[in-house]
């Protein structure tokens, strides 16, 4: 008959397993062969493995045996102890703290190095036999997801960027010293420019790996790295007496701007293209609500610009949302919210997402930031604020709290009036930029079937005024007619009637629609003030009748010849989608914003998609 398992060696004293500074104990006291009950303490007490068989304890190096299985003591307040070290590793889980648990080493050596015959059926999941009495098998845990370490990808793009940033600003500098300085051997401009870059770019984190690849933050710092080191470059001039640095600080720091956009912006697109085929992409590991990672996951499938891959989950019950398969739409579930931090240092992944659950809590987060720190993840929280982002959003501590603090948008004041004067500018210039172009195309369209050359149509603009727009014709001079006959063939949904192939525009109006040459002569709707350059899309007024009240908060600003649903699918998106893009543009408008829209807009127009 067994004796019971004794949790403490003899001597009265508890020996404790050395736990090195990579979780896995050195050693493990016991006797291979047999299967034994371990005694689990109170959490933060140590945790003996006893064979009583033996009437003493005795080490056992678990790393030289031939097979062993993975322990984890996370919950029991311990660190988790990886054991599979050698052959064939199975998770056996001793998490729960004062309960008595079993670790199966039957197939452990007998200390000749040989391994033990595996007892009973316990290599295939079963209860072992060893001695005639079956002992209990902890059920086995989630197998872990495939690691994924730290790509190289990520230093080779930074050592790009870097290696591009310097190579160029050499160029540029050495051929400013030609032409302005003549290559004077005395003369140190070229020298106090080519060092106040390098050292502004440095402090000001345009190099750093977090910042590049995505977002306009790279390009923010990248601009701040270029003025401090213009700044650099004339403080040193009047420090050293160098007056004559004006046309370095005026006109070759400019110019360098002028070609290091372009580079990072070139560079960027090559990482996109990577991305779009499946490379360069982030680990990631999720936890939250099933619905909250569902949304997670589509948006980085359709977004995959933005290199976030997620490959593998945790939910409240380590389940999937019908509770059978233990999967999120196609992405395995791994665990639970409370087996988070285990998977995240076991699995190597560069980001942990936080997706909003009633389980998460101030101080279970910060213990999760804790258990991160030393790993190669970066943990992300989603703010629950889905359509709130960019300048608007600001922490702040308040009392020892961490706040997220949301500002009004803003609909007047400086910035506003600045955007005005921009808008005004801007079309009045490309007036006169497109001029031969706009006279172009109304021949072609005057030709093509001798009808009007502009069409005229009211629309609702800011506050709900009514303005007269003007495009070019593209269906024939009868369309509204036709339309009413047209109703079983919308093609949209919402109020909006679309038809990938509809049949009242004419030979050269789809062209124009392609390339939205159409919609240049809304430029002159700019220059009167009614329009602006970005903004939502001009809505009709038998549009605005059916708007829900938080829907005609697109009514507050002046809607736009282009905006985020020209850059985002243009008459490819649904209602619904353009809608939410719409807000989105009123909620979070900013200058930078306006500017990034219509660079976009530029390679979506001559793309052509999206355009009927």
């Amino acid at each position: 008959m067994e004796q019971p398992v004794r949790p403490y060696a003899e001597g009265g004293e508890p020996k404790v397993p050395s736990i090195g500074p990579d979780g896995l104990p050195a050693a493990v006291r016991g006797v291979a062969g047999r299967s034994r009950p371990v005694d689990v303490a109170a959490p933060g007490k140590p945790h003996i493995v006893d064979f009583a068989s033996t009437g003493k304890s005795r080490p056992v190096d678990l790393a030289k045996t031939g097979k062993s299985r993975p322990v984890d003591l996370a919950k029991a307040g311990m660190p988790p102890a990886d054991l599979a070290k050698a052959g064939k590793s199975r998770p056996a889980d001793v998490a729960t703290a004062g309960k008595p648990h079993l670790i199966d080493l039957a197939t452990l050596t007998r200390g000749t190095g040989a391994a033990a015959p595996e007892a009973g059926p316990a290599a295939d999941g079963g209860v072992p036999t060893s001695g005639g009495a079956p002992d209990p098998v902890a059920p086995e845990a989630p197998p872990a997801p495939p690691k994924s370490h730290p790509a190289s990808w990520e230093k080779r793009y930074q050592a790009t960027v870097v290696g591009s940033d310097l190579a160029t600003s050499g160029v540029v500098i050495g051929i400013s010293a030609f032409v302005i300085d003549r290559v004077a051997p005395q003369d140190m401009h070229a020298v106090g420019t080519a060092l106040a870059v390098i050292c502004a770019l440095a402090v000001c984190r345009a190099w750093s790996g977090r910042m590049l690849g995505e977002g306009p933050e790279e390009y923010r710092t990248l601009g701040r790295g270029l003025i401090v080191a213009a700044v650099l470059v004339a403080l040193g001039g009047l420090l050293f007496g160098a007056l004559e640095v004006q046309p370095w600080v005026f006109i070759v720091v400019p110019v360098l701007a002028l070609v290091l956009f372009p580079q990072r912006y070139l560079l960027r697109r090559m990482l996109h293209r990577r991305r779009r085929r499946g490379d360069c992409l982030l680990p990631v590991l999720a936890a939250g609500s099933n619905a909250t990672l569902s949304d997670l996951i589509t948006c980085t499938r359709r977004e995959s610009h933005v290199g976030w891959r997620v490959e593998a989950v945790c939910t409240p019950d380590g389940h999937g949302p019908d509770g059978e398969r233990d999967e999120v739409d196609g992405v395995p579930v791994v665990g639970t919210l409370e087996e988070l931090s285990r998977h995240a240092r076991r699995g190597g992944y560069r980001v942990v997402a936080i997706t909003a659950d009633q389980y998460w809590n101030p101080r279970r987060l910060q213990q999760l930031a804790w258990d991160l720190e030393g790993t190669s993840a970066e943990m992300v929280v989603a703010p629950m604020l889905m359509e709130v982002a960019g300048p608007r959003l600001n922490v702040s501590g308040v009392l020892g709290m961490p706040l997220l603090r949301v500002t009004a948008p803003a609909f007047t004041g400086g910035r506003r009036l600045v955007k005005e004067v921009v808008d005004r500018l801007g079309a009045a210039l490309l007036l006169l930029l497109f001029s031969p172009l706009l006279l172009m195309i109304a021949i072609a369209v005057k030709l093509g079937d001798g009808g009007p050359v502009l069409y005229r149509q009211c629309r609702v603009g800011k506050d709900g005024a009514s303005f007269t727009m003007l495009k070019f014709r593209t269906m024939v001079p009868n369309a509204h007619l036709i339309r009413k006959t047209m109703d079983g063939d919308n093609e949209g949904a919402g109020p909006l009637f679309k038809m990938k192939r509809d049949p009242r525009v004419t030979r050269v109006g789809g062209l124009l629609r392609r390339y939205s040459l159409d919609e240049l002569p809304q430029l002159a709707n700019v220059v009167s003030g009614r329009m602006s350059l970005v903004g939502p899309r001009p809505p009709l007024p038998e549009e605005t009748a059916r708007y829900a009240p938080h829907v005609r908060r697109r009514l507050l600003v002046k809607p736009g010849l282009t905006g985020l649903w020209q850059v985002s699918g243009r008459s490819d998106l649904t209602w619904a989608e353009s809608v939410r893009l719409d807000l989105r543009y009123v909620e979070d408008w900013s200058l930078a914003l306006d500017v990034a829209i219509l660079w976009k807009t530029v390679r979506a127009v001559l793309a052509g998609q999206g355009a009927y």
